[in-house]
C-alpha cells in the first residue's frame, strides 16, 4: 500500500496493510499474477493489467524476423512522460536515457521511436502531449524548448526558445488550442517556477504564477494535466501540493501538503484525471499513486515499492485513457505499468473515510 524505499520499507508496508485494511488497501497476493487494490473484503477498484517495456509486449515477431531471425529491439530504460492517442491505440513514452519517444502501437503490434534520428535529436526530454491531429509535443530540457513532431515522427518546429528555462511537464487543451508548459526552472531563475501558455503554433499567450508558496505560486513545479472541462492541474512539487486553475489561468483550489501521513505528499510528480473527475497523483518517494476526488479527499492508494510486476520503483508520470485504463511510467523499474479502474461509477467518488484518520496516522508507521 504505502511503503518507503528504504531498508524498513517492507516491514512498514505490512504494518500499514494491517492498520488500514479497508481504507486505502494493499496489493492483494503480491507473489501471484493478479494484483488488485484495495484488499478484501473491500470491493476491488484497481487491477494490474500488464507491463510495457518493448515490442515483445505489444506484438510478436515480424515476417522477416520469422524467416531470418529476430532483430534486437530497444527497450525502455528511463521512461518519463506519457501520452495516449484519442483512439487509445498508441502510447507515447518519453525515455530520458534514449533521448527519444517510444511509440507503442497496440493495433499494429509495433514499437518505433521519435526524436532520435534527426540532425538535431532530442536532448534530455521529459514530458509529452498530443494535439487533436496527434502531433507530438515533447519538452526538452537540453534545448530549452518544446519540440513538435507530426504523427509519423517528422520534426515540425520548436517552441519557447526565447522564454523557457527548464521545461518539464506539458499538457494540451485541444479544444482551446492551448499548450501548457511547466517551466520548472532552477534556483536563481525568477522567470521560471511557473506555467507558460502557448498557442499550438508556439506564440506565448500567458504566464501563470511565480515562485512562492501562496495560492497560484509554485516552487519547482513538474507535471500538469487538463481535464475535460479545461481545468489545469499542476504538480507543485517542492510545495507538495496540487493546484487547480480554470481555463483562463485563474487559481481555483489546491490540496495536499508535505508529510508522511496518508494523503500527504513527499515527492509528487505526475498527475492525471479519470473520466469521473478523480485526480491521480504519483508520489515517487512512496512509489504509489493516491486517488482524490474533486474535494481533495483521499479515496484510495495503489502501487507500492517493489520489482514485482504491478509494484513500482520511483514512478514519474501517469496517463489515463477514456476508458479509465491507467498507465504509469515506472522510471527505475524501466517499464510502464498498466492498470484498470474496475467496478466503479461516478457515485463512488464520495467523501472517503480515509480523510478522517487522525494525525498519528503516518506512512512510515503502523498506526
Amino acid at each position: 500500500m504505502t511503503s518507503v524505499a528504504h531498508e524498513t520499507g517492507v516491514r512498514r508496508s505490512l504494518a500499514l496493510c494491517i492498520a488500514f485494511a479497508g481504507l486505502a488497501g494493499c496489493a492483494a497476493n503480491p507473489k501471484g499474477q493478479d494484483l488488485f487494490w484495495p484488499d478484501p473484503p473491500d470491493k476491488p477498484r484497481i487491477k494490474y493489467v500488464q507491463t510495457l517495456q518493448s515490442r515483445d509486449d505489444v506484438g510478436g515477431p515480424s515476417l522477416r524476423e520469422t524467416l531470418v531471425g529476430k532483430d534486437t529491439a530497444p527497450a525502455l530504460y528511463q521512461p518519463m512522460g506519457l501520452a495516449l492517442s484519442d483512439d487509445r491505440q498508441r502510447l507515447y513514452v518519453v525515455d530520458r536515457a534514449w533521448n527519444s519517444v517510444f511509440v507503442f502501437d497496440f493495433k499494429d503490434g509495433t514499437v518505433r521511436t521519435i526524436g532520435d534520428q534527426e540532425r538535431y535529436p532530442l536532448a534530455l526530454p521529459v514530458g509529452v502531449a498530443l494535439d487533436g491531429e496527434e502531433n507530438v509535443y515533447v519538452s526538452d530540457t537540453g534545448t530549452r524548448t518544446v519540440r513538435v513532431y507530426d504523427k509519423s515522427g517528422r520534426f515540425l518546429r520548436g517552441i519557447g526558445k526565447e522564454s523557457l528555462v527548464r521545461p518539464t511537464g506539458v499538457a494540451i487543451d485541444a479544444g482551446r488550442q492551448r499548450l501548457y508548459v511547466v517551466d520548472t526552472g532552477q534556483n536563481g531563475t525568477p522567470e521560471a517556477h511557473r506555467v507558460k501558455v502557448f498557442d499550438l503554433e508556439g506564440h506565448l499567450l500567458q504566464q501563470i504564477g511565480q515562485r512562492g508558496d501562496g495560492d497560484g505560486e509554485f516552487n519547482f513545479p513538474t507535471f500538469a494535466s487538463v481535464d475535460m472541462q479545461g481545468r489545469l492541474y499542476v504538480v507543485d512539487s517542492v510545495n507538495n501540493r496540487i493546484q487547480v486553475f480554470d481555463p483562463d489561468g485563474k487559481f481555483l483550489w489546491k490540496f495536499g501538503q508535505s508529510g508522511d501521513r496518508i494523503g500527504d505528499f513527499a515527492r509528487p510528480k505526475g498527475v492525471a484525471v479519470d473520466r469521473f473527475g478523480n485526480i491521480y497523483v504519483v508520489d515517487s518517494r512512496w512509489s504509489n499513486i493516491q486517488i482524490f476526488n474533486q474535494h481533495g479527499q483521499l479515496l484510495m492508494i495503489f502501487g507500492g515499492v517493489g520489482n514485482h510486476p504491478g509494484l513500482l520503483l520511483n514512478p514519474t508520470a501517469i496517463a489515463i485513457d477514456g476508458q479509465n485504463r491507467i498507465y504509469v511510467s515506472d522510471t527505475l523499474g524501466k517499464r510502464v505499468s498498466v492498470y484498470e479502474l474496475i467496478d466503479t461509477t461516478a457515485e463512488d467518488s464520495v467523501e472517503s473515510q480515509t480523510t478522517t484518520l487522525g494525525p498519528e496516522t503516518e506512512k512510515g508507521q503502523g498506526g
